[in-house]
């Protein structure tokens, strides 16, 4: 029976694993996706969509489907489904492993804050005219700033409710430093607002802002559950998944016949 590697996944960095470890015998490997994008991106292996059920139902899937690692490769926001998935792991007796990149070093026109809910309040004595790049699920904690001009870029449409004075630009990324210069010069934006996912893929607006001299005010990432393993990159993981899956050709404990 190949090792089984499921991976909570929705990041680049998932991708590159799923990617990784498709190739390599004796592995099998899933990634499930949480469904909140119509058409995601390309993925190597299984693809699971949708939620588990919370914990009890993550640790039922992690047994039925005698998964040998669980990877959780989600946001560095999605603070709910990585306790889940921790305790989850713990009730089901499976290695566990956040695969979380690093955030960003803080810049001298930065102004960091501790959620959306404190952007918002931070804003208006910034600036009146906003790229608001925090995702399209944060977006009801800027709805009562109505003096203040929006710009939201987002994949798919956002629901309600949202900011009053909002325009939507649908794109899906990466974006390179010239297209977030041309977006931050076309739209007359004077305040970047983000939060510190980390990673090459969304820097380039950071360049931009700076290169403009613009403040960005950037919403700190959740701590990970206290005593969760957490590795800073594909090649982390894939170091320490040689450690925890059986070598082809034996079983794990729980697996033997």
């Amino acid at each position: 029976m190949p090792a089984h590697v499921l991976i909570l996944g929705g990041t680049t960095e998932s991708r590159h694993l799923a990617a990784a470890l498709a190739t390599r015998p004796g592995v099998r490997v899933t990634t499930s996706l949480a469904g909140r994008v119509r058409r995601p991106g390309a993925v190597d292996g299984e693809v699971r969509v949708g939620g588990f059920g919370g914990v009890a139902g993550l640790a039922d899937w992690l047994r039925a489907h005698r998964v040998t690692a669980l990877v959780d490769a989600t946001h560095p926001f999605a603070e709910r489904i990585t306790a889940n998935a921790a305790e989850a792991a713990r009730v089901a007796g499976v290695p566990h492993a956040v695969l979380r990149r690093p955030g960003w070093d803080l810049d001298d026109d930065w102004y960091p804050v501790a959620s959306l809910e404190e952007a918002a309040r931070t804003v208006p004595r910034l600036g009146q005219r906003v790229f608001l790049s925090t995702g399209r699920l944060g977006l009801a904690a800027f709805a009562s700033l109505t003096e203040t001009q929006f710009v939201v870029r987002s994949v798919e449409p956002p629901e309600p409710p949202l900011p009053p004075r909002c325009e939507l630009v649908l794109a899906r990324g990466p974006f390179t430093l010239a297209d977030e210069l041309d977006l931050l010069r076309t739209h007359r934006i004077d305040v970047l607002v983000t939060k510190d996912s980390g990673g090459a893929a969304t820097a380039p607006k950071l360049a931009a802002a700076r290169s403009l001299s613009l403040p960005v005010v950037v919403v700190r990432r959740p701590e990970p559950p206290s005593g969760v393993r957490a590795l800073p990159d594909v090649d982390g993981v894939l170091d320490w998944l040689a450690g925890v899956i059986p070598p082809e050709g034996a079983c794990a404990a729980d697996t033997c016949p």
